[in-house]
């Protein structure tokens, strides 16, 4: 038995209840194969893998918070510091029902190479509680959040480890975030990213992770000689990922026609209007059915099918495991070009096959949607030097960010023969950096 198959019954003995970790792990030791097979005997010598699939702390926590009735409600906090090995750990906090012990480990074990291949100094972590924000008012979504932080404080700083916003957590939650861990602790200093502007927050993080999606989208196209100027696009989700892909889309000359939310999902012919999207979903909070109402060229539907709209290019923007082999088959179908992830893991490994085996381009969300926790490293820089930079100096260097890891993967890829798999090339070039500082560490 090879030392990659070794790991990976370990990992789903080790963690049987466990299946998005065990995706996780699967999907990157699969891609690293090549490499790991010629340093097997330094590696098995050194149990690198058994290292680098276990985090270096696990941290469960209760969460006791008094809701507007009066009565004591208790959740679950987790935080997952996976690997430090190039910098202190960064990742975000999700605040849903559907969050466990394993989706925390999948989304930092995710973490550990997205980081590694934004060139910037952060490791790998994740954390966040199975509360959930819909339908609270801001003095318990304030309760929880100080409830959160009392515990969580213990374990985070500027320099060890600093999270950020994920589903559920937006600036309103990381604002009582901060303030709790400024008021214990008794430092001013860069512990969480997406902070509002008025406190240590950096601009164009709101459109981090959307606009970083469509820079190395736009990056994969051209490398292979397709324009994006006029192709039709289909987005899911319609959250912060979604509607600032949609918005850099259309900046880029391309025409996205969906987006969905957790009830349905807009057709829109005539292109998804950007600004009636984000005063919908940013400033009124309302679904999807009031963007129909509004846009005589909008189609509502109920559940799920934006996969079934005929685009040039696909971006999951919503959540883990979204775009399924069916999805795949007929996106295949219907002539797609490309599928970039702007969620973390949107595809499951079946439809990743289905479409790479199409010669569909295929850009993984380690890669694709890293523009966010790129963005985050960059406002721990402002942090740490006291200053704000302009939306276009971020911006810029986002852009540069993003190109940089689609050549990067690419060149990966290239150099282990696997020719425009950039699956494969993420993981090979985000894994040899987190190695090597490993190996120079020692057995730590």
């Amino acid at each position: 038995m090879s030392y990659t198959d070794e790991i990976m019954e370990m990992v789903v003995k080790q963690n049987s209840n466990e299946p998005e970790f065990q995706q996780a792990v699967k999907e990157v030791l699969e891609s690293l194969k090549a490499v790991i097979d010629e340093n097997e005997e330094v590696y098995r010598k050194d149990a690198l893998l058994e290292r680098l699939v276990n985090p270096e702390r696990q941290i469960k926590f209760r969460v006791p918070w008094i809701d507007d009735n009066g009565n004591v409600q208790v959740n679950t906090g987790y935080r997952v510091q996976f690997n430090s090995a190039i910098g202190p750990y960064k990742g975000g906090l999700r605040f849903h029902p559907s969050v466990n012990i394993g989706i925390i480990k999948f989304l930092g074990f995710e973490q550990i190479f997205k980081n590694s291949l934004t060139g910037l100094p952060i490791g790998g972590g994740k954390g966040g509680s199975d509360f959930d924000p819909k339908g609270k008012s801001d003095r318990e979504i304030m309760a929880f959040c100080q409830s959160f932080m009392t515990e969580l404080c213990k374990y985070i700083g500027a320099d060890t480890d600093v999270p950020a916003g994920d589903i559920g957590v937006g600036s309103r939650e990381i604002g009582y975030l901060f303030g709790q861990y400024k008021r214990i602790k008794g430092v001013y200093e860069g512990v969480l990213t997406g902070k509002g502007l008025t406190f240590g927050g950096s601009l164009a993080r709101t459109e981090a992770t959307g606009y970083g999606l469509l820079y190395l989208t736009n990056a994969m196209l051209k490398a292979n000689d397709i324009d994006i100027n006029g192709k039709t696009i289909a987005v899911s989700g319609a959250g912060n990922v979604a509607i600032y892909a949609i918005e850099k889309a259309i900046q880029l000359g391309g025409k996205p026609v969906t987006c969905s939310d957790s009830s349905g999902w807009i057709y829109d012919s005539e292109g998804i209007d950007v600004k009636l999207l984000k005063e919908i979903k940013e400033v009124k909070r309302e679904r999807l059915t009031t963007y129909a109402e509004a846009r005589e060229s909008a189609e509502y539907h109920e559940g799920k099918g934006v996969w079934t709209i005929k685009c040039d290019i696909a971006l999951p923007c919503a959540t883990q495991n979204e775009l399924q082999l069916e999805d795949a088959k007929t996106l295949v179908k219907n002539g797609v070009l490309a599928v970039a992830e702007g969620a973390n893991m949107p595809t499951t490994i079946e439809a990743t096959e289905y479409l790479q085996e199409n010669d569909i381009l295929f850009a993984p969300g380690k890669a694709s949607n890293a523009g966010g926790v790129a963005t985050s490293s960059l406002e721990m820089s402002q942090n740490s030097q006291r200053l704000s930079w302009t939306f276009e100096e971020v911006d810029s260097k986002l852009q540069n960010i993003m190109e940089t890891i689609f050549a990067n993967i690419a060149e990966a890829a290239d150099e282990y023969g696997m020719n425009k798999n950039y699956v494969a090339g993420a993981n090979i070039a985000g894994f040899k950096k987190v190695v090597e500082a490993m190996n120079a560490q020692g057995i730590v």
